[in-house]
């Protein structure tokens, strides 16, 4: 079966573009990663694929995905506190 460095490196020729190091590979599938699960899995590649048509560097597109999952993260609390105010609250005596 052919390696994932090995598919990388020859779609990469076909592409004409270079091989990322091993720093941006871990970048990258870390942001993919965060993308995936703060939302449905298509996310990650989907947004891989927006950081290269922006040239984003993959750190500073990890950097954007991670405030952008916490971003969210935070709206989907204040969603649910709002859609049930006691929660917060915590036990009634």
């Amino acid at each position: 079966m052919t390696s994932a460095e090995q598919w990388v490196a020859r779609f990469a020729e076909r592409l004409s573009v270079e091989v990322p190091d091993a720093e941006a590979v871990d970048v990258l599938l870390e942001m993919t990663g965060i993308a995936a699960h703060s939302s449905e899995r298509t996310a990650g590649p989907i947004s891989t694929w927006l950081v290269g048509r922006a040239g984003v560097p993959p750190r500073e597109a990890l950097e954007h995905a991670r405030a952008l999952a916490a971003e969210m993260a935070s709206e989907e609390a204040e969603a649910a506190a709002a859609a049930d105010p006691g929660s917060e609250a915590g036990p009634q005596v």
